[in-house]
């Protein structure tokens, strides 16, 4: 469904109620009596999962999975899958300036990619009451997992070409993925680039912000918004160059205060976050979750520009007593 998502983050902000907004997608193998390895291989699969998350909560939109190893199978790396965990990216496919001179720019479509483009156009059929998130992987964390996460680091000062090399083709590729998205008539994407998160404020401008921007720039409007998330712990630290790349919303994990966040975005930017995901959603129990959510929001919740949410995907295997009491403890929140 076409929305003004202008307008609907705007509107979002000026609600003195504002829904919850987490990360949640995954979980819905246990009502769907599936395996995550079912769950990432089928489109009819995901879209009906991601109708269950919207029918079973009071989510304020609906977001798909938040998969990290698509894009990197695309450019050819190795992923290990399991039944209950999401996939994950093993060992690196470029080592060297001529591994990254090589590195060929995959196809949207290519590799599960088309899985999960069919998934999204038929998850727009189904949930039609709220907007519908794409998602991706940012700029840095996909090059991480393309020249394996701890060397990225370590080249960022030792082979800053190299990296720039492979950049500026995770870059195109992510851009051309999101397009792909934008025509299934989804409403926005997550660009999910945690591994910025660990980087100084002029590394993560020079590896992450820049390369965000151009994503931002080419794919946002007013009928689709980007959410940037980062789950890193320099996040505070580097929030001047993740308000340059001009997302509409911002999305912060559990690593960072996020009171003192909150006092950083301007008021026209929804700013999310950030209850532990696998301390309380995965690991905690009904009271702790919906007492960590209230005092997260008893935190933030004055500035009008937050909505509480998860501080990052909420794992597969989340008990769904815990899910919704995060949504109860949005409830009672609001009611006292």
């Amino acid at each position: 469904m076409k929305r003004n998502m202008y307008e609907w983050v705007q509107n979002t902000i000026d609600s003195d109620v504002k829904k919850g907004f987490p990360v949640l997608s995954f979980p819905a193998i246990q009502k769907l009596n599936i395996s995550v390895k079912d769950f990432i291989s089928d489109p009819e699969l995901q879209a009906k999962g991601m109708k269950v998350v919207a029918d079973s909560t009071d989510a304020s939109a609906s977001v798909s999975l938040m998969d990290l190893s698509l894009e990197a199978e695309c450019f050819g790396s190795e992923i290990r899958f399991s039944d209950e965990e999401v996939p994950t990216v093993i060992g690196s496919i470029v080592d060297t300036e001529e591994d990254a001179d090589a590195l060929q720019i995959p196809e949207v479509g290519s590799g599960r990619t088309q899985i999960y483009l069919d998934a999204m156009k038929k998850a727009m059929e189904l949930i039609t009451d709220r907007p519908v998130f794409a998602g991706t992987i940012g700029p840095f964390s996909l090059a991480g997992r393309l020249m394996d996460v701890t060397n990225a680091m370590v080249y960022c000062y030792d082979e800053p070409d190299m990296v720039h090399t492979v950049l500026e083709k995770a870059t195109t590729f992510i851009i051309n993925l999101i397009n792909g998205y934008k025509e299934t008539g989804c409403n926005g994407v997550v660009v999910a680039e945690p591994l910025a998160g660990l980087l100084s404020p002029s590394l993560a401008e020079e590896f992450s912000a820049d390369y965000m921007k151009k994503i931002v720039d080419a794919v946002q409007d007013e009928n689709f918004v980007v959410c940037y998330h980062n789950c890193g712990n320099t996040t505070i630290q580097t929030i001047d160059s993740i308000l340059s790349i001009n997302a509409k919303m911002l999305h912060f994990g559990n690593a960072i205060d996020m009171a003192e966040m909150v006092k950083l975005v301007p008021e026209d930017i929804i700013v999310m976050g950030n209850v532990d995901p696998a301390g309380q959603f995965r690991n905690g129990t009904p009271e702790s979750v919906k007492a960590a959510t209230i005092d997260c929001m008893k935190a933030c919740a004055y500035k009008k520009n937050f909505v509480i949410s998860s501080g990052c995907d909420i794992p597969p295997m989340s008990s769904w007593d815990n899910i919704q009491a995060f949504f109860d403890g949005v409830n009672e929140f609001y009611a006292s």
